[in-house]
């Protein structure tokens, strides 16, 4: 095989590779959803981190809130059943949105990481996520964005 063609079937596998799990991933319960305002607060109810699956319920790691409102989405982590954090994805660096990958967010732009809770963990940003306070009220997180 000439270098050309050994080329052309290295881009053609990392093509089809990236499709796969592209395709893999749409089909995964969504992550996103779609929350009103009311008042000062976000509500989410504690459901929207349940997923059944052969009759048995699993929770998700996190969910992404998104508002018509919001400049920025906002992630909102599972640790256990009372404890949540909700960060704005909004990088401290220039402000670019940030992309979450299992247990840490992204920046695009210029590589900085953040921790679930929020931490830096590599910059170049060197200040914390904003984060929100989360009351729970009858199963219901309330996400407060004073």
């Amino acid at each position: 095989m000439n270098r050309k063609d050994f080329l052309k079937t290295c881009g053609f596998g990392c093509l089809a590779t990236i499709t796969g799990i592209s395709l893999l991933q749409s089909c995964s319960s969504s992550q996103v959803l779609s929350k009103e305002i009311k008042g000062s607060d976000i509500l989410v109810p504690i459901s929207d981190f349940e997923t059944t699956s052969n009759g048995k319920t699993e929770y998700k790691k996190y969910v992404i809130i998104q508002n018509e409102i919001l400049q920025f989405p906002i992630c909102v982590y599972r640790f256990n059943e009372n404890e949540y954090k909700a960060l704005l994805m909004k990088c401290t660096h220039q402000g670019a949105e940030l992309q979450v990958y299992g247990d840490k967010l992204q920046c695009a732009a210029h590589g900085s990481e953040f921790s679930n809770i929020g931490t830096v963990e590599s910059g170049p940003a060197n200040t914390d996520l904003r984060n929100f306070p989360i009351t729970i009220e009858n199963n219901i997180l309330k996400i407060s964005l004073k």
